[in-house]
């Protein structure tokens, strides 16, 4: 096998996973049966694109093959009556579009997952799996919780949806805030995932950041006077905003502090704010807003230096009071640390629990020791944070800071 045909499936996995889930689900009602012949059709691939070449639309031929499995497994298990049932499903007519024309297969699903008859994590969990293909232990790490714990839940909503009767579609426009805060965690973790991707050799993908801002203006256009939709759609367009920046040409991660604000996209900027201002005129700031805002403060500082970091501190504040968990505690011990200094922040950054095995905790503690010149602590910190580590480019950044800080006495 070629690199070349490696590579091309995998950025069909990438790109194709949860459009041929979402069009199985649909046609078969079954999620496990999706997943398993969307995984068969991918190790098709593996054996016939070498010899056949790449096709020319790879999802086209992925939701074929995955359809034929399907086709094949209910013959095989279904009475006669039974088959012919899904037989007329999988060959009918597409599911007209939902509520403002939106014939999209993977909303239909995100909505499915996002129903009110399931727990709110189990929701999102099952939308990460189904959407993006993420297996049980990088859904686990996302949640912070241990992995057989995570596939429990992901049992238990397969289970429930199917007992229920869940149907698969946009619901109607009056039952669409009831879904919403799920429905916005999803898009925002999947764009988490692609901003900052839990393992691999690159920290950006770049295909699911493109996913959660379309699926994020889809919503928006759904839901064009919820403030918490707008202020989502405007956090992923600033944060997006800064991705040409976050590496050089070697791969590496730029801090931050250290990147090149010209390579910025102020079109993207611009458009965010716009859309931050209008949700936060209505008056019922919420967290994506407030984090949009955050997100807002950076993008509008010329240079490192002028970041207005006290205003950042007070925003994460009003954040962790509306979202007391522990990512949101660090980030606001980083923020209090620029604004009132490094052992302000450490106070803050030793009384936050529930954080084991997320790199970015010994990191940031490493950080911060390295600026109050506790060199040889902050090397362990460090050496602790590379152990946790999922991706080469974070792997590399932190054997820098490690070097430095090792190298001082």
């Amino acid at each position: 096998m070629t690199d070349g045909v490696e590579r091309a499936v995998a950025a069909a996995f990438r790109e194709e996973w949860g459009r041929v889930v979402a069009t199985l689900i649909r046609m078969t009602g079954d999620w496990d049966l999706a997943e398993e012949c969307a995984q068969e059709a991918f190790a098709r691939a593996l054996e016939r694109w070498p010899d056949d070449g790449v096709p020319r639309r790879p999802g086209a031929w992925l939701t074929t093959t995955a359809r034929n499995h399907a086709l094949n497994r209910i013959r095989r298990g279904a009475t006669e009556t039974e088959k012919l049932r899904e037989l007329a499903t999988m060959t009918g007519p597409q599911e007209p579009p939902g509520p403002g024309g939106v014939p999209d297969d993977r909303l239909r699903l995100i909505f499915t997952c996002c129903h009110p008859a399931l727990p709110i994590e189990a929701r999102v969990a099952l939308t990460l799996r189904a959407l993006l293909g993420l297996t049980t232990g990088e859904i686990a790490r996302a949640f912070l919780v241990a992995e057989p714990a995570m596939a429990q839940r992901l049992v238990r909503a397969k289970r429930k949806i199917r007992q229920a009767g869940i149907p698969y579609r946009v619901p109607a426009a009056h039952l669409l805030p009831e879904r919403t805060t799920s429905v916005l965690g999803v898009v925002y973790l999947l764009f988490n995932e692609g901003y900052a991707a839990s393992e691999g050799a690159d920290p950006v993908r770049v295909d699911l950041c493109a996913e959660a801002i379309r699926l994020a203006r889809v919503l928006h256009g759904l839901m064009p006077g919820d403030p918490e939709t707008a202020g989502l759609l405007a956090l992923l367009l600033l944060q997006d905003s800064r991705r040409a920046a976050r590496q050089d040409e070697a791969g590496d991660l730029v801090p931050l502090d250290e990147q090149d604000r010209e390579r910025w996209d102020r079109g993207a900027i611009a458009e965010g704010v716009e859309l931050l201002d209008g949700a936060l005129r209505r008056g019922t700031p919420g967290p994506y807003q407030v984090q949009a805002a955050i997100a807002a403060c950076h993008a509008n500082a010329r240079t490192a230096a002028e970041t207005d970091w006290p205003q950042i501190a007070a925003l994460y504040g009003r954040l962790e009071a509306m979202n007391p968990g522990p990512v949101v505690r660090l980030n606001r011990a980083v923020a209090v640390a620029m604004a009132d200094g490094p052992r302000a922040g450490l106070a803050l950054l030793d009384a936050i629990e529930g954080l084991d095995g997320y790199h970015l905790f010994p990191a940031a503690r490493a950080d911060l020791l390295r600026r109050l010149g506790r060199n040889e602590e902050a090397a362990a910190a460090y050496r602790e944070a590379l152990g946790l580590a999922r991706t080469e480019p974070d792997r590399r950044f932190l054997t820098r800071r490690l070097r430095e800080a090792a190298s001082r006495p």
